[in-house]
């Protein structure tokens, strides 16, 4: 049966009239980087917890880990150090899964999410405790929101947060995604969830975020958190303890730090980006905003400075995701095995929460690669298809190596932190119009 809203190449074609295809190389990025050893992530993250403040916590007290943020490298092994640096101080850990709403907002939902990112009673060695129900422990003083915290977490004696610095994807701030945001959001369960991103709509949880972090400092035992910072390959680079008096200002920090290693597209300006594939093991918008330049989507934040994209062309999703089409509204135009493996469900209840519907809107649907190559680029404006700029990625994580058209291998040349890897040369397609070329970051 054919599908009516998939719009077949021949119409596309006929739309944009003569229209020349690029010629695409190769260019890799030229990143130094000095990630920690994979045989030692557990011990520097034990090492880590020797940084936090378990002053308040009694000799044998339990103290709650909280974990759960998707696409962190070498996961386990950092909970693992870190339920292990716990114990040898006298202390009985256990790990909660703060992650907000995901897993479908049910404990059952949680924990499984928990374990298909690796985190599990066997692999980390304690209990996991998981329940979405919630105690309401403060409200913030001017505006009186409700503050929310993870059952289980508010009855230990002491609570440690592990998390990921880096920049967020739905706003920028002095605190994006990290330590504060996992406390705030992720221990809040789908109530604090939908809490935050309901008052972000007005409020900017630039502005939230260290508010409610330090109210649930104040009512609750945290003793700090583990910080991780990963480098432009997405490999650990650094973990460290960070106490609970250290929240805010060593967030800060780090948050700079991050900036410096977040890979990034090779040129600011494009006039059509190729996405592979989007999903949240990708980023919490399925392509990070940071690296589009796309955050059209939300309620009351900036855009990025930069890039500047014209179009962008989305070809399909992650496995990991499962359906989950969180942000394919940045896209232009769309393959048609984005509109088939749709998740609709699980992307809104998702968007909903997250108070960016606009996040998950169906672009323009078209058959095949060529078609959608031609759509982008018979909009991007007075520009010949073989002198447009044309960036094909595998995802917004996975940078290092790219397709690139003709004008851009031009530039790198001239370019250190740039390589040419391959020459220009004709696309090739299926016959089914697809690229026959696999994506730029498969090995």
């Amino acid at each position: 049966m054919t599908d009516s809203l998939v719009v077949p190449e021949d119409t596309i074609r006929t739309t944009v009239g003569d229209l020349d295809l690029p010629r695409m190389g190769v260019v890799e990025q030229v990143w130094e980087t000095d990630p920690i050893p994979a045989d030692a992530i557990e011990s520097r993250a034990a090492d880590a917890v020797g940084s936090l403040d378990f002053a308040s916590v009694p000799d044998g007290g339990e103290v709650a880990i909280g974990a759960g943020s998707r696409g962190i490298a070498n996961l386990p092994a950092i909970v693992r150090g870190v339920v292990a640096g716990v114990r040898d101080r006298g202390y009985d850990p256990f790990v909660f899964p703060a992650m907000g709403s995901h897993g479908g907002a049910t404990a059952e939902g949680q924990r499984e999410k928990l374990n298909t990112l690796g985190v599990s009673e066997a692999s980390v060695g304690c209990e996991i405790r998981a329940t979405m129900a919630v105690e309401t422990v403060g409200e913030t003083p001017e505006r009186g929101v409700p503050v929310y915290a993870d059952e289980n977490a508010v009855a230990a004696d002491g609570i440690v947060m592990v998390n990921r610095i880096k920049p967020h994807t739905d706003f920028g701030g002095e605190v994006e995604s990290g330590l504060s945001k996992m406390l705030v959001i992720g221990m809040g369960k789908q109530k604090g969830a939908k809490m935050a991103h309901d008052w972000a709509v007005d409020w900017s949880l630039r502005n939230m975020l260290p508010e409610i972090t330090s109210q649930l400092l104040d009512a609750l035992p945290v003793a700090g958190g583990v910080a991780v910072v990963e480098d432009e390959h997405d490999d650990t680079t650094l973990i460290e303890g960070v106490p609970a008096s250290g929240f805010l200002e060593r967030e800060r920090e780090l948050l700079e730090i991050a900036y410096e290693r977040m890979p990034t597209l090779p040129f600011d300006g494009l006039d059509v980006l190729v996405v592979d594939r989007i999903g949240k093991d990708v980023s919490g918008q399925g392509m990070d905003t940071n690296v589009t330049g796309r955050r059209h989507f939300t309620i009351n934040e900036p855009e990025p400075e930069s890039p500047e994209v014209k179009r962008i062309y989305l070809r399909g999703f992650t496995a990991k995701t499962k359906g989950n089409a969180m942000g394919m509204g940045q896209a232009d135009f769309a393959h048609r095995d984005v509109r088939e493996n749709i998740a609709p469900s699980k992307a809104l209840i998702n968007a909903i929460t997250a108070s960016t519907v606009r996040s998950v809107r169906l672009p323009p649907v078209v058959e095949n690669d060529r078609a959608g190559l031609l759509g982008a680029l018979g909009t991007i404006g007075p520009v010949a298809g073989d002198e447009a700029r044309v960036l094909r990625v595998t995802d917004t994580m996975r940078l290092q190596r790219c397709y690139a058209s003709a004008p851009l291998i031009e530039a790198a040349r001239e370019r250190d932190d740039l390589r040419v890897v391959a020459e220009p040369g004709d696309i090739a397609f299926d016959d089914d119009g697809d690229f026959v070329a696999p994506s730029p970051g498969e090995d």
